[in-house]
């Protein structure tokens, strides 16, 4: 079997503070991703360079406390590889890939669009070249068979059932027709796999994995799905269970884990 969890750190130092690290080693996973880390590499301390028992990496953006992904991963591997060949995305750490010997995991930090107009231009900038990237991953898949673990936030709910307040979210970033659309495209004529969502159809509330600071969404469960495993249909096949983690709280999100035969 293969655990395989990602988080939203909103925070690596503020996530380590309430307890994350103890955590996740506790979880016994092959792979973990790490989004926002919010950190340049001299602001990690030991723990994070190099957890106990994992090859720790990371990418970090270029302004000071915003964005970065990692990825913890049991067994070394064969080659890592930063950015994705979108100059403007990747100075802001938002994509890491780690490749084995027959399949690659990797961390994407999907950027929002809530904080202006500006960025909401940005994430639509970004949806457009990624999808070309899908494009060419699952090419990979099928010239080689190479499978693909996509972990990470998204910044999109794709369904009614994927967020609490629906019809109250429609005209919002993350809730957007066109995001919607691509998200659809992604699966539906890319053939990627919403891996959660393939196990736990119905799942609703059980399902969120973010909620907003404002008010009591997270003690009301007022929350989004925006967290993902997407992978290339053969290993995604092989989801065996998946579980949001929701007892504790070291973010506004909440950790996504997927175990694989």
């Amino acid at each position: 079997m293969v655990r395989i969890l990602t988080l939203n750190l909103n925070g690596i130092r503020a996530a380590w503070k309430k307890g994350a690290e103890h955590w996740l080693l506790a979880q016994n996973a092959d792979g973990v991703a790490f989004q926002e880390l919010k950190a340049a590499a001299p602001d990690l301390d030991d723990s994070m360079r190099a957890p106990a028992s994992y090859h720790a990496y990371y990418a970090h953006a270029e302004k000071k406390g915003y964005s970065g992904v990692g990825l913890w991963t049991r067994n070394r591997p064969v080659s890592v590889l930063s950015g994705m060949g979108a100059e403007e995305f990747d100075a802001e750490g938002r994509y890491l890939r780690a490749d084995f010997a027959d399949y690659s995991l990797i961390s994407l930090y999907v950027p929002s669009g809530s904080a202006s107009p500006d960025r909401q231009a940005a994430k639509f900038r970004f949806m457009e070249f990624f999808y070309g990237h899908l494009a060419a991953l699952m090419a990979e898949n099928r010239a080689t068979g190479r499978e693909f673990i996509l972990c990470g936030d998204w910044n999109i709910a794709r369904q009614e059932i994927d967020l609490k307040n629906w019809k109250g979210n429609l005209k919002n970033s993350g809730f957007l027709p066109e995001e919607r659309q691509w998200f659809s495209r992604v699966l539906d004529e890319l053939g990627w796999v919403d891996v959660f969502r393939s196990l736990y159809p119905d799942a609703g509330e059980s399902a969120y994995t973010w909620w907003s600071n404002r008010g009591q969404a997270r003690a009301k469960n007022v929350g989004w799905r925006i967290d993902y495993q997407i992978a290339t249909p053969k290993i995604a096949a092989r989801a065996l269970r998946g579980s949001v983690y929701t007892a504790e709280r070291f973010s506004d999100h909440a950790p996504l884990l997927l175990e694989y035969a």
